[in-house]
């Protein structure tokens, strides 16, 4: 079986392997660091899932200049020992000198044409783990090991989901998986959203003809609130509170249920959960 590595693939799908490019794996164990001058909870991998706009600034400051004269780099997560999965290219495109911090900054853009690749592609980092950023050469070039369906490609099971805003949005308007859909649109259901920044739970139910996809759609492109009184007060005082939420099924419904036995079913699990006195539904 012949062997690829991620350079060649990379050339094959339009990337200029002459330019100064390095590869880069972003695996941190610590819970607690500063982005922007702002001490921030959590890790690469789970700003690279459930918030972007974090993990892009954590990329895109260091304490050192490791990307001066670089064009390029191939960005990656950390997984299990010396496992990393690609996730994109991005161009640097100079300094920045307007962030608050005292970290070397860098200007970057995300490279398009590779979305086929991101979060499919999986190489071996090798033994040099510590080495986190590296030039990518002929010499230094890392084995594809693995090309899987990505992250959220694959639905789960009803009982498994536990949907973060942003995998909400990469499901169902980034890339609208048509598994995801089809389960989706087939049942509807009672739901919960739980903010794990309070432990506060929503309770709502879903009934119509789109099922669980047509009101979980609304969600995504609401930014998180689905135009709910009280998430919408969350997301107006802040409209990136709802990173905070979950998204789960406590029961599945028939495609066909009215909205008086939905609502009524709801209902119940708002009382036996004390989501009206102590969690975010307001009726």
């Amino acid at each position: 079986m012949a062997i690829i590595k991620i350079g060649e693939l990379l050339k094959l799908k339009g990337l200029d392997t002459n330019k100064r490019i390095k590869l880069v794996r972003h695996k941190d164990a610590r819970q607690k660091q500063f982005i922007n001058g702002v001490e921030v909870e959590g890790n690469p991998y789970d700003w690279y899932r459930n918030d972007k706009d974090k993990f892009i600034a954590y990329q895109s400051e260091q304490h050192r200049d490791v990307f001066k004269n670089v064009d390029y780099i191939v960005s990656f997560i950390g997984e299990n020992g010396t496992i990393a999965r690609f996730i994109g290219i991005y161009k640097i495109e100079g300094s920045d000198n307007e962030r608050n911090t005292n970290k070397y900054c860098y200007k970057m853009t995300e490279v398009e044409g590779f979305d086929e690749l991101k979060e499919r592609i999986i190489i071996d980092w090798g033994p040099s783990a510590i080495s986190w950023h590296q030039w990518l050469n002929d010499k230094n070039d890392k084995e594809i090991i693995e090309i899987t369906p990505g992250f959220d490609h694959i639905f789960p099971g009803y009982e498994k989901i536990a949907l973060t805003l942003a995998q909400l949005k990469n499901i169902i308007l980034e890339k609208e998986y048509p598994e995801w859909k089809k389960m989706l649109s087939a049942v509807n259901c009672i739901y919960i959203i739980t903010d794990r920044k309070t432990g506060k739970n929503y309770i709502g139910s879903t009934y119509g003809k789109e099922g669980i996809w047509g009101r979980w759609k609304e969600y995504a492109k609401t930014g998180g609130h689905g135009n709910n009184v009280t998430l919408q007060k969350l997301y107006d005082q802040d409209n990136n509170y709802p990173n905070n939420f979950s998204w789960s099924i406590l029961e599945t419904l028939s495609i066909s249920i009215s909205s008086y036995e939905a609502i009524n079913i709801e209902k119940c699990y708002k009382q036996k959960l004390g989501t009206l006195a102590f969690g975010l539904n307001n009726n």
